[in-house]
């Protein structure tokens, strides 16, 4: 299975971004994907998940952290997305080394605090970017994920 940790931020933050983003003429993603990856594990295996749990269970989620969309920016003109405001590097880098103390190969690359908004590149929607700054949200929880075989996100566990 392939998992990843996120954080979802709140449905009035989603909202006011897909507002603000209004018309497009390429799809963005759905909005109740909406979330900003804090560490992609790749291919799992079952008997794998409790040890990762209770790793993850070991991290400390900086609760009450302020986070922020803002901004934007994009992925060699594949991938669109809002910007993070908010120090999360830290929470990012915790999870990782939580998913290689049980054996996993957490995604190396440098880590973009960042919200996928879509799949292609659009004008329009970077220029809205640009301008953006949505409402601020504390940091709650974290998410560990599954993505079905459909392309669905299930959250697995909260903490």
């Amino acid at each position: 299975m392939r998992l990843f940790v996120a954080i979802y931020p709140p449905d009035h933050v989603r909202k006011d971004l897909r507002q603000r983003l209004g018309p497009s003429r390429q799809r963005l993603t759905a909005v109740e994907k909406w979330h900003v990856t804090l560490a992609f594990l790749g291919e799992v295996a079952e008997e794998c998940r409790p040890a990762l749990e209770d790793a993850l269970g070991m991290v400390s989620v900086p609760r009450g952290r302020e986070l922020r969309l803002r901004g934007g920016g994009d992925f060699a003109g594949r991938v669109t997305w809002a910007g993070v405001e908010g120090e999360l590097g830290d929470l990012s880098e915790d999870i990782r080394a939580a998913a290689r103390r049980v054996g996993l190969s957490p995604d190396s690359r440098p880590f973009t605090p960042h919200l996928t908004v879509m799949y292609a590149h659009d004008d329009a929607v970077r220029k809205t970017l640009d301008a953006y700054a949505g409402p601020s949200w504390t940091l709650g929880e974290i998410a560990l994920v599954r993505v079905e075989p459909d392309g669905a996100y299930t959250t697995l566990r909260t903490w």
